[in-house]
């Protein structure tokens, strides 16, 4: 191994251990995002619930059909922002519960299925910091040894596709005698 690729393997095992101890606190961060919206949805939600409550079945979706079917055309307009606030509480809902799982479930989720809008808000506005636990260790290690290894396959990968073999001719073998050679 060259000075070099040493060099490179220990800058790419650091760049991805810094890397890894992001993830917990992204985690983190996605949670509590999530978290404030939800609690601001519900701040106008419940106030549209009382209203449900009060004046009808205490169903969002039967308020909401009132409003539709009313001559005023004010409340006709009102009831869009009341459904929309309320499809917005149960994706909150939903996206809480996913979030409800063990660390892994709840990062790959975060991958896979997150709620976009978080997600790219909490990207936008993330703060970068070294969380001192054993999960953002575990996950830096993690990391550092996954790009590490990749690291490795692809320098030997690379090596064998691109190195020229070195054709080694044998050279003569020089026969020792230890007996008399006789001439006749």
């Amino acid at each position: 191994m060259t000075k070099i690729h040493h060099y490179i393997s220990m800058l790419i095992f650091t760049a991805a251990v810094m890397l890894g101890v992001q993830i917990p606190n992204f985690v983190d961060q996605y949670s509590k995002r999530l978290d404030a919206h939800a609690k601001e949805v519900n701040v106008s939600f419940d106030e549209y619930l009382k209203i449900a409550k009060k004046y009808g079945t205490g169903s969002i979706e039967a308020l909401i059909k009132k409003h539709e079917g009313s001559p005023d055309l004010t409340f006709q307009a009102e009831a869009e922002p009341i459904r929309q606030n309320y499809m917005r509480k149960k994706r909150f809902d939903a996206e809480l519960k996913a979030l409800e799982a063990p660390f892994l479930s709840k990062a790959f989720h975060i991958l896979v299925n997150s709620d976009r809008e978080i997600l790219l808000d909490t990207w936008v506005n993330y703060s970068a910091n070294v969380p001192l636990n054993s999960l953002a260790a575990i996950c830096g290690l993690a990391f550092g040894l996954a790009a590490s290894l990749l690291l490795e396959l692809f320098w030997s990968l690379f090596w064998k596709l691109f190195r020229r073999e070195r054709r080694v001719t044998p050279s003569p073998v020089k026969v020792k005698r230890t007996e008399p050679f006789i001439r006749s």
